[in-house]
């Protein structure tokens, strides 16, 4: 069938919404994993069949699960209903290799050309890769190995690995993301890792311009265009056109630069996409008007997206992975609330409308495109 999966994780469970290529009508399936927290899921760009999630409870610990149906049945891989499911260590006082725990997993990412291959960020600030389908997982070491990392710092949300973006021109090249350290670069398979944060600064840190210690929220790339990244920063979106050497701010008119997810149309690399809330106190859209903004020329000139959306009353946060974009033509833009709604939008983000309603808090929404 042609047309799209949306995956969407939330507080108590994940939900799958699917549609033909009109993306008119919806059939909605769940909840999957009932009562348990999904901070991500995602399908395999190759395989449409596959799909890693990442379901986690206070009674069982972190699990990862895959399925090789759609999201029909699904099985638990790795080992599982233990903090201890990825094999890390990490050394303790008196010298010793320990078992490292973790708290959750916030963000999968399956390869761009194996099925069998995924990445793991997670909770402290680590990532992890799987080339046996889930089963096994290594550390990249050398990421919380950097001379930086005794100084990285949770961010409010916990000191998360929440962004993986593969370079589809460079397989040894990663960029990932850490709330609240910044963000970084490998170009070797991710033996060595380099901050790249020249340009930043936050005004809540002791050095306003220092190399680590910034709150990225989220960065996007389209990939036709892996040298230019946008970010979504605790204050402030930015664009980098040399893979993070350099960024500087295209807020432009926003009506606050404060948000979390940041998103690029499939086929415009130059249209990108952001929902700001109020302020770092008060998450919720300013006015109570839910409105997303959508640059046509990478930032900086920035035009409301309202047709279909609440504008009044309305008090709902976005959350940073909880926004993502089709390859269909025209693009299809889809985003979850806080408050249980799932927006979709069948033309680039010129009208919307509700998906469904009154699922528990969104925390992520992904989308397989189906041909």
């Amino acid at each position: 069938m042609s047309g799209v999966r949306v995956l969407v994780g939330t507080r108590k469970g994940a939900f799958i919404l699917t549609s033909d290529s009109n993306r008119d009508q919806w059939e909605v399936t769940g909840p999957l994993f009932g009562g348990w927290e999904v901070y991500h899921l995602k399908g395999s760009p190759v395989d449409p069949n596959r799909i890693y999630a990442a379901p986690s409870s206070g009674w069982f610990g972190q699990t990862i699960h895959r399925s090789d149906d759609g999201g029909k049945t699904w099985e638990p891989v790795g080992n599982q209903f233990t903090y201890e499911g990825f094999p890390g260590t990490h050394g303790s006082h008196d010298g010793t290799q320990k078992p490292w725990q973790f708290k959750r997993v916030w963000h999968l990412e399956p390869s761009l050309t194996d099925p069998d291959t995924v990445y793991a960020g997670v909770e402290d600030a680590a990532l992890f890769r799987s080339v046996d389908a889930g089963q096994t997982w290594k550390e990249f070491e050398g990421l919380r190995g950097h001379p930086s990392g005794a100084s990285w710092q949770p961010g409010a949300g916990g000191m998360c690995l929440h962004t993986i973006l593969l370079d589809p021109s460079n397989p040894q090249r990663i960029f990932i993301a850490i709330s609240a350290a910044g963000a970084f670069r490998t170009d070797d398979g991710g033996k060595s890792w380099t901050p790249i944060n020249q340009g930043l600064r936050s005004e809540y840190i002791p050095d306003p311009t220092a190399e680590v210690g910034h709150c990225v929220h989220r960065i996007a790339m389209h990939p036709s265009t892996p040298d230019v990244l946008f970010m979504q920063k605790h204050w402030d979106v930015m664009r980098s056109d040399n893979a993070g050497g350099l960024w500087h701010e295209v807020s432009g008119n926003l009506p606050t630069d404060f948000g979390f997810p940041i998103e690029v149309h499939a086929h415009e690399p130059e249209t990108i996409y952001v929902v700001p809330i109020k302020s770092d106190g008060e998450h919720y859209p300013p006015e109570g008007k839910l409105r997303v903004y959508r640059s046509r020329t990478g930032g900086n000139v920035w035009e409301a997206l309202t047709e279909g959306l609440p504008q009044s009353d309305c008090y709902v946060n976005v959350l940073r992975n909880a926004m993502t974009v089709d390859s269909l033509d025209p693009c299809g833009i889809y985003f979850g609330t806080t408050g249980g709604q799932v927006y979709g939008s069948a033309n680039a983000g010129d009208s919307w409308k509700a998906i469904v309603r009154d699922l528990p808090a969104v925390m992520s929404v992904e989308v397989q495109t189906l041909l």
